[in-house]
């Protein structure tokens, strides 16, 4: 776990995929990653979560006054957020807007699914960074928050991320966890109101799975 900023108001991090934010309610004594931080910088508050298998960057803040400050700034979508994702298949499309209405935790999967009548809004705007043979580098920018966003919305788009199976992607030894990488936010601080830039690259799983899509062979 890397810390990129630490000061009296913030903790950022990198988390690593494969850990849960907050604890996990199928097996409640596993690791999770605000108690390994509290062990050593006392405690901290969630400010917005990742995926469990989702690595990059997350910010704790380490007060209440802090925390309540950045949750005003996520409603009125003052903080930007920028992921890096792995899309099966190659889109027509260099730039584009998903607007589906999302609903959470459905299903004994507890998957969110597109609900046009009951969903939430929500939007998500991919842009195509790099293209190979069976599948495209994003940029993915949420403008909500909803579970699962970028996940979903690509999905609903047709062009599931490479290895996220709970979502309709087809097997690979590519990497061995839905390819999605929280790489940049931009905040104000909670005290001193300085437009904040940090950027997280990606893990070696993600760069060995591009590296995998760069050199298969074309198609003949």
């Amino acid at each position: 776990m890397n810390i990129l900023h630490l000061d009296e108001d913030l903790l950022i991090v990198e988390k690593p995929s494969g850990l849960s934010v907050l604890p996990d309610g199928w097996d409640p004594e596993a690791p999770y990653l605000r108690r390994m931080v509290e062990q050593e910088y006392g405690p901290v508050w969630v400010v917005h979560r990742l995926d469990k298998g989702t690595s990059g960057i997350l910010i704790f803040a380490r007060s209440p006054e802090a925390h309540r400050e950045l949750n005003i700034q996520f409603e009125q979508h003052c903080i930007k957020k920028h992921y890096h994702a792995l899309l099966n298949g190659n889109p027509r499309w260099e730039e584009h807007t998903a607007r589906h209405p999302l609903r959470a935790n459905v299903g004994k999967k507890h998957r969110t699914m597109v609900d046009n009548k009951k969903g939430k809004p929500s939007e998500t705007h991919f842009k195509i960074l790099e293209r190979y043979r069976d599948g495209v580098l994003v940029e993915a920018s949420p403008t909500t928050g909803r579970t699962h966003q970028v996940r979903v919305h690509a999905y609903a788009l047709g062009f599931p991320l490479l290895a996220d199976e709970l979502y309709s992607a087809p097997p690979t030894r590519l990497i061995q966890r839905p390819a999605l990488h929280a790489i940049q936010i931009e905040f104000n601080h909670p005290r001193t109101e300085k437009r904040m830039h940090l950027n997280a690259a990606p893990p070696d799983d993600f760069i060995r799975a591009i590296a995998g899509l760069r050199n298969k062979p074309p198609a003949k």
